[in-house]
C-alpha cells in the first residue's frame, strides 16, 4: 500500500545530485554565482543551503524581500540566522514602497482581489532578484518543489520566474527529509508553509488539503494510477482526488513556455 514511507529518499544521494546540477548549470552558463530569494520558509532554506554547498558561500547572494505589516518579523529573523549559519551574505530589500506605488498607479488594482493583488508581490521580488543577478553576473535559482509545480501553486513569472529549479522533482515531504539531512533549523522545518501573499495566508489553507495527502495523491498520479485507483489505494474521498487531478491539468500552461505560432516552414 502506498504511504508516506513510499516517499522516502536517500537524502545524501539526492543532495549530491542537486549540488552537481547547480554547479554544472552555473558553470555552463559562464556565470559567477547564484542569487536566491529567501523567505524564511523551508523550500528557499533548502535551496540556499544546497547552493552554498555547491558553489561556496562567497559565490551565493541571498535576498529577502519583506513587506511591512505583512511579512512576519520571525521570518526575517529566520532568514538572517540561516544566512549566518551558512556564512552567506543576505540583503534585505523591503518591497513596501514598491507595492504602494503599484497600488496607486495600476488602473485595475483591487485589494479585495487577493489573487491578482497578491501575485504582484512575487513578480516584484522576481524583478529584484534579476536585478541582483544582472549586476552580479549570477544565476537566479528557484525553490519550487514538485507539489507546487504540479498543482500550479506558484506565480507565473513570479517565484516561477527563475533560471533553474533544482528542487522541482521532490515532493514537499521529500523537501522536509532533505532539510533534516542538511541541518536546516527545526524552527524553519516545522513552520506552517505560506507564500506570504496576505495576512494569515497558509499554503494548506488555500489549497484546501494537507501537504501529506496532496503528496500521496500526486505520487499515485505520477505512477499512472487513475482517480478511482488513487482514491482506493489511499482510502481517500474520490472527489478530493478528482479536484487535485483537475488542478494539475488546469495549470499545465504554467509549466510550459509560451505557445508559439509557427508561420514559416523551417525545413525548406
Amino acid at each position: 500500500m502506498i504511504s508516506l514511507e513510499s516517499l522516502r529518499i536517500d537524502a545524501a544521494e539526492i543532495s549530491d545530485k542537486i549540488s552537481v546540477f547547480i554547479r554544472d548549470q552555473v558553470q555552463e552558463a559562464g556565470l559567477k554565482g547564484a542569487v536566491l530569494s529567501v523567505s524564511g520558509g523551508i523550500d528557499s532554506a533548502v535551496a540556499l543551503s544546497m547552493s552554498v554547498g555547491a558553489l561556496g558561500p562567497e559565490r551565493v547572494r541571498a535576498v529577502t524581500m519583506p513587506e511591512r505589516d505583512i511579512t512576519p518579523e520571525s521570518d526575517i529573523t529566520d532568514v538572517m540566522r540561516l544566512a549566518d549559519m551558512l556564512d552567506v551574505t543576505c540583503d534585505t530589500v523591503e518591497i513596501t514602497g514598491v507595492m504602494r506605488v503599484m497600488r496607486e498607479v495600476l488602473p485595475l488594482y483591487d485589494a479585495s482581489d487577493l489573487i491578482s493583488s497578491g501575485n504582484l508581490k512575487p513578480r516584484v521580488r522576481m524583478t529584484i532578484a534579476y536585478h541582483y543577478a544582472n549586476v552580479l553576473k549570477s544565476m537566479v535559482i528557484g525553490s519550487s518543489n514538485r507539489t507546487e509545480w504540479l498543482t500550479g501553486y506558484f506565480t507565473k513569472y513570479g517565484d516561477g520566474g527563475v533560471d533553474i529549479m533544482p528542487l522541482v522533482d521532490l515532493y514537499k515531504n521529500q523537501i522536509r527529509q532533505l532539510a533534516v539531512h542538511l541541518g536546516i533549523p527545526d524552527r524553519i522545518i516545522r513552520k506552517k508553509p505560506s507564500a506570504g501573499l496576505w495576512p494569515g495566508q497558509t499554503d494548506e489553507g488555500e489549497l484546501g488539503i494537507s501537504y501529506d495527502d496532496l503528496d500521496l495523491i500526486l505520487f499515485c498520479r505520477d505512477r499512472g494510477l487513475s482517480e478511482k485507483e488513487t482514491a482506493d489505494e489511499l482510502d481517500i474521498d474520490q472527489q478530493l482526488v478528482h479536484r487535485v487531478f483537475q488542478r494539475v491539468k488546469a495549470n499545465e500552461h504554467k509549466r510550459c513556455l509560451p505557445t508559439i505560432l509557427r508561420l514559416r516552414n523551417h525545413s525548406s
